[in-house]
Formats: structure tokens, C-alpha cells, sequence
């Protein structure tokens, strides 16, 4: 009978006591100190397939390797509580053994206040880049999925024909727009795919489904359903939109927006997606320029 180990769930109020500073959790998941989150959970999941007592016919000795490693993921995988077990890491660090930091007086004082305060800074800084990365990232996949909505509902409400009323340079110049932004599209979507979403394999397939339903909150089921759910709304709401005022731009601007449905309406929600995200990376990129994590 499998057995399923359930990580420990976050608690609203953190009980850091819980944390013990004689044990090196950096160690036990085989981690650098300054190890991001990514490889943290990635370093917990090989040491968990290797060591789960599953997967060593129930032996006493990897069940207890397993539930240090499952205890070192909890407390390093989260933020707040890696924050404060390497705060008690390096004060246990000054405060042990005959060094030039046990003595009492105010040069020691002095140097323990400096060496103390750049490394908790250099702690909170970290936290914050990785904060700042991990909003990064979830950008990256919303903005390109927002834009793919918005421009489908603004084409169906439209009915532009950019591409019948465009000189020969101007189709070339379009389609090549469209193929980079096929591309571009299909990119950003198998990078949130890959980031944020689970395989919807049965449970049975896998002995760590909830270590990666932990670190990935969606099903990759969920999240296809909800694109082309996304999608269809955004047909319908510009087709209900279209019948108030598509009749009102074709009728004032006929060169330009048509009646009539055309397969040249396929082009534009990708070249609409791939313009906003250029543009949004380029103002991504001039935000950090102007604060800098360091």
C-alpha cells in the first residue's frame, strides 16, 4: 500500500521556535546558502524521490532522512522562515566559540554590529530579488494572455481589414509580424505552462503530486480551459459589442473595418500580443534600470 507524505501546510502565524538552528537545512537538501527558490524545490524533489520510504521498501533509516529533508524544504521554502532561521544562523555564528566577536567591548561591538547588519541586509535583499524575479516571471504570461483578449475582442468588435487595404510590402511586413508572434505567443504560454502548472497525471503515477501541486498551483488542464474559455468570451462580448457599434465603423470608415467576417482577422490578436509585450519589456527593462535590486 503507498503511503503519500503531505507537506505541512503554511500557517497564518508563523511559530518560528519550531525552527532549530543546530540543524544545517542547506546541508540536508545539498544547497548552497544563496540557493534561489527553484532550486531549492528542485534539490527537495531529487533528494525526496531518492530517499522517500516508498521507494526504499519502508527502511526505517530513509524514512528519517526523508522527514529531514521535508523539514528542511518547509522551513527554506518559505520566505518568512528562511529569513529568520539564517538571522539565527548567523547570530548562533557570533556568539560561539573564543573569536574576536565573543569579547566584550566596543570594537568587537562594533565589528559584530557591522558584519551582523550586511549580512541581514544581504538576507532581506535576497528576498526581495527573488520577489521581484518571481513577479517577473508571472508577468511574462500575463500580460501576453491579457492582450490575447483584449485584441480578440477588439478585432471581433472591429472588423479591421489592415491586411486587404496594405501594399505587397505592407502584407510581407505583416506576416512577418504575425509568424514572430505566433512564435513569441506559443513561447510565453509553454513558459507558464511549464512554471505554474501540474500535469494532470493520476495520483497513483506519481508519489510526490502534492510536493508539485505545492509549487505549481494549477492543473495544466485548468489552465488550457481557462485560455480557450478566456478566448471564447472575448468572441462573444465583442460579437454582442460588434452589433452596437461594428455597424457604426464599418458604416463611417468602410476602407478600413469590415462587415463582414474575413480569415484575415486571424492575423491581428498575435501582432496585437507581440507589440504590447515588446512594449512592456522595454518599460520592464527601464524600471529596473531606475531601481536596481543592488
Amino acid at each position: 500500500m503507498v503511503i503519500f507524505f503531505t507537506l505541512p501546510h503554511k500557517i497564518a502565524k508563523k511559530n518560528f521556535r519550531q525552527i532549530s538552528i543546530t540543524v544545517n537545512y542547506y546541508k540536508e537538501l545539498k544547497v548552497s546558502p544563496d540557493a534561489t527558490q527553484t532550486e531549492i524545490k528542485s534539490a527537495y524533489r531529487r533528494l525526496a524521490r531518492k530517499k522517500h520510504p516508498d521507494v526504499n521498501g519502508g527502511d526505517k533509516k530513509s524514512s528519517l532522512e526523508f522527514a529531514r529533508i521535508a523539514k528542511a524544504y518547509r522551513v527554506l521554502s518559505d520566505p518568512q522562515e528562511r529569513a529568520y532561521y539564517d538571522k539565527q544562523r548567523l547570530r548562533a555564528k557570533f556568539s560561539a566559540g573564543d573569536t574576536f566577536f565573543d569579547m566584550q567591548n566596543p570594537y568587537s561591538d562594533r565589528a559584530k554590529k557591522i558584519i551582523y547588519e550586511k549580512h541581514y541586509n544581504y538576507i532581506i535583499d535576497r528576498m526581495i530579488a527573488e520577489d521581484r524575479q518571481e513577479s517577473m516571471a508571472l508577468q511574462q504570461i500575463i500580460f501576453p494572455i491579457v492582450s490575447l483578449f483584449i485584441s480578440t475582442g477588439f478585432v471581433t468588435v472591429f472588423k479591421p481589414m489592415f491586411w486587404s487595404t496594405s501594399s505587397m510590402l505592407g502584407k510581407i511586413i505583416m506576416l512577418t509580424l504575425f509568424i514572430v508572434g505566433v512564435l513569441h505567443l506559443l513561447k510565453r504560454l509553454h513558459f507558464g505552462l511549464e512554471k505554474y502548472t501540474y500535469s494532470s497525471i493520476n495520483v497513483h503515477d506519481s508519489l510526490f503530486v502534492e510536493a508539485e501541486e505545492e509549487s505549481k498551483p494549477y492543473s495544466r488542464l485548468t489552465a488550457i480551459s481557462f485560455l480557450i474559455f478566456g478566448v471564447l468570451m472575448s468572441l462573444l462580448i465583442g460579437l454582442i459589442i460588434n452589433s452596437f457599434l461594428g455597424v457604426v465603423s464599418s458604416a463611417f470608415l468602410p476602407a478600413l473595418f469590415s462587415d463582414t467576417f474575413r480569415l484575415e482577422f486571424f492575423f491581428y490578436p498575435p501582432i496585437i500580443v507581440l507589440l504590447v509585450d515588446v512594449l512592456h519589456i522595454f518599460a520592464s527593462r527601464v524600471e529596473v534600470e531606475k531601481n536596481p535590486l543592488f
